[in-house]
């Protein structure tokens, strides 16, 4: 099965050409906010170089998120836009489980992590379970450092780009029975390769993306956001406060008057 997979969760744009396990081409660069004006001419060389045809592929993956909505965005409607022209089917696949994926071997919990909004991460809890399996005991979250931490309930191993620029403030929250190591730096950006693999295997079992597409955000709730900016106060606590000023100026005014 030859796919086109295409990631850009992240500010590291990652496409690839591969045939079943074989990979034919890839094309990595970092696109910071670009990926718009990078993604369809790094398709069109790959495939260029490649000398195949859109027509002769097989299929569509792409990256789904968690990451920039910006990217994740333009990523998905890219595809989407490929599969509405050739009518290829799509296939897609979660940013952090593709990220797992480089990593094999390994007996402790894998947690892949990458930059979200507010200073918080991306993160999720893999375990590897040997012949290419990975039993995923963690769903994507969104959170603190602190928040991390809290899920983490053994010695893990830790990477991604979340990992890079938030390890200070995560080593930080973590207790004395919980202990980190580095994973490898090759596991650190997420890569169209490993998103390859995965949506040839969901292609194969035909969970093939439908005309109700959504990127995979696993933003949280504003009104928790805004819980924790105040200090662990509710929202209807505030409003309350809110009222009670409100109340004592008017009061105030007609004492006066």
């Amino acid at each position: 099965m030859k796919i086109l997979a295409v990631e850009t969760a992240t500010a590291w744009q990652s496409v690839a050409l591969v045939d079943d396990d074989h990979v034919l081409a890839t094309h990595d660069q970092e696109a910071g906010g670009t990926h718009g004006s990078l993604l369809l001419p790094a398709i069109d060389q790959l495939l260029t170089k490649s000398k195949v045809r859109l027509s002769e592929l097989d299929g569509l993956c792409c990256s789904a998120g968690p990451g920039s909505f910006t990217g994740i965005r333009i990523g998905l409607a890219t595809c989407l836009g490929l599969r509405a022209a050739s009518g290829l089917p799509l296939a897609l696949v979660p940013t952090l489980e593709a990220m797992v994926r480089s990593v094999q071997g390994e007996s402790r919990p894998l947690c892949p992590v990458l930059e979200s909004r507010r200073d918080e991460v991306y993160w999720a809890l893999f375990r590897w379970m040997g012949e290419a399996r990975w039993e995923q005991m963690l769903s994507e979250q969104v959170g603190t450092p602190r928040a991390l931490v809290q899920s983490l309930t053994e010695h893990t191993v830790m990477f991604g780009l979340g990992w890079s620029s938030m390890e200070t403030e995560i080593r930080a929250a973590l207790p004395d029975s919980i202990t980190v190591t580095v994973g490898p730096g090759h596991a650190f950006r997420p890569s169209a390769i490993q998103v390859a693999r995965i949506g040839i295997e969901r292609l194969r079992r035909g969970e093939i993306a439908g005309s109700a597409v959504a990127p995979l955000y696993v933003q949280r709730a504003e009104a928790e956001i805004q819980y924790e900016r105040s200090g662990g106060i509710s929202p209807v606590a505030r409003r309350q406060k809110r009222v009670e000023k409100k109340v004592a100026a008017r009061l105030a005014r007609g004492r006066r008057s």
